[in-house]
């Protein structure tokens, strides 16, 4: 069975952008939507709703409508709600994680899981986001009666 995520795409479509080194001089297809793992026994809304708090720092509230259920390039599934929310990008607060960096070195850093939030016009957003949330965008503007 595929690993599930679940997450948020937040319109006026604010997307992230994943923190560490390995993403850092990473723009063009680097951009994601708020989301993560779901914990055993969690209900997929609440999960997507903690990882955009984890992500962001801020809850997110508003009226959550289903979007659909995404196969990224490696497998895994996403499934998507979007919502309409207001929030400072400038002041985003993600939580952060630990790797050892540089590799082999046997330091271990703490990097940001997200060093960025931004809001994005469709047609950039579409440049942004990566491959495997490309879908997500159109059926974003279906939904808002915006169709392609």
């Amino acid at each position: 069975m595929p690993v599930r995520s679940a997450g948020l795409l937040i319109h006026r479509l604010l997307l992230v952008h994943p923190g560490g080194p390995f993403w850092a001089k990473k723009d063009r297809g680097a951009w994601s939507i708020p989301k993560g793992l779901i914990e055993a026994g969690e209900d997929e809304l609440s999960a997507a709703i903690r990882e955009a708090r984890e992500e962001l720092g801020v809850e997110i509230q508003g009226a959550f409508a289903p979007l659909g259920e995404y196969r990224q390039p490696g497998g895994k599934i996403v499934v998507v709600w979007s919502v309409e929310a207001e929030l400072d990008v400038a002041k985003v607060g993600s939580s952060e994680f630990q790797l050892e960096w540089p590799p082999r070195s046997g330091r271990l850093q703490n990097f940001p899981e997200v060093d960025r939030a931004e809001r994005f016009p469709t047609a950039e957003a579409e440049i942004k986001i990566l491959k495997g949330q490309v879908a997500m965008l159109a059926d974003l503007a279906k939904q808002l009666g915006r169709g392609r």
